[in-house]
């Protein structure tokens, strides 16, 4: 005899153990094979496009340059850097209005290239964070399964690097222009050098971004797109000025100017003591002639536009 137990469950008997709430079994279904209904639903809003994920890449890039938006420890590095980059600016604002000077004792556009070893640094610790975490972990095609073409990611992050350096450079120029206005040392004179001084920092900040981040697309590895990177800087500026030193001694005056062609370190300081006012960094304060000064305008938009080139080429590669 069946106990009452044991008898089948009928339709009125109300929905199987497991199935979702509210939805039935369907006639001849086994018991416990119902459709549920996760919530999943089509997105009817705008599509904002390709600008917008540019846009959003970039800006996600910047703030990452100075570790916004990541965690404590990412922020010390750059936040440190960025502080000891504004302390030279504020001490010679400082002397300049307790000591009533007539000038200040540096001009603006010598300032980032006597901070040259401090931007390396950043490049250094910077361009890798952009560009080399994206290679290792493999997230280079899953930007590029959106409507986002490579040209997009190139230029978001060429755009990204060269903002932070432009932050990097402007913001003590920014404090010794505040400090000259306040140390009263003429206020047409002091924003014509200033004007100057940004427009070496744009130039400064788009040719080294490049290279930067040409260098760390090579390897996604970050310890090695560091080192790589301040070799780069380096290597090449400490070369040239020791055989500018010695073209010098052996009174191959001209030679100088044209040497410093050969790295990006010496290319800012012919470039910026010949068409910005600049004080030169070569032996003797010499500054490049005409037919060089030429030159250094060609090798600085050529690296420029081979970096950006350069990247292009490397990303088509890596989404594939």
């Amino acid at each position: 005899m069946r106990s009452e137990s044991s008898s089948p469950r009928s339709a009125q008997d109300g929905p199987p153990p497991g199935a979702a709430p509210g939805l039935p079994t369907a006639p001849g279904q086994p018991a416990g094979a119902s459709i549920h209904n996760i919530g999943y639903r089509s997105y009817d809003g705008a599509r904002l496009g390709r600008s917008y994920a540019r846009l959003s890449l970039f800006a996600q890039s910047l703030r990452g340059a100075y570790g916004l938006g990541r965690s404590g420890k990412s922020k010390v590095l750059p936040m440190i850097l960025f502080g000891v980059m504004c302390v030279p600016a504020l001490i010679m604002v400082a002397v300049a209005i307790f000591t009533d000077a007539k000038q200040l004792p540096l001009k603006y556009t010598d300032y980032p290239l006597y901070m040259m070893p401090l931007i390396g640094l950043f490049i250094a610790s910077t361009a890798p964070q952009l560009i080399s975490r994206d290679l290792r972990f493999h997230t280079v095609p899953l930007y590029f399964s959106r409507p986002i073409e490579r040209a997009d990611y190139v230029l978001a992050k060429y755009g990204a690097m060269t903002g932070a350096l432009l932050v990097f450079l402007g913001v003590p120029l920014v404090v010794l222009y505040a400090g000259g206005l306040l140390a009263e040392l003429g206020f047409a004179e002091q924003t014509k050098q200033f004007a100057l001084g940004l427009v070496l920092a744009v130039v400064f900040a788009v040719v080294h971004a490049g290279l930067g981040l040409l260098v760390a697309a090579l390897t996604p590895r970050r310890g090695f797109g560091v080192a790589a990177i301040i070799a780069v800087l380096t290597i090449p500026y400490f070369a040239v000025t020791t055989v500018q030193f010695i073209a010098y001694q052996q009174n191959a005056l001209e030679a100088v100017g044209w040497l410093g062609l050969a790295s990006p370190g010496t290319l800012m300081s012919g470039l910026q003591s010949k068409f910005l006012d600049g004080t030169s960094d070569f032996p003797d304060a010499l500054v490049p002639g005409d037919a060089a000064g030429v030159c250094y305008l060609l090798v600085t938009a050529v690296l420029i536009a081979g970096s950006y080139f350069l990247l292009l080429r490397r990303f088509r590669k890596a989404g594939l």
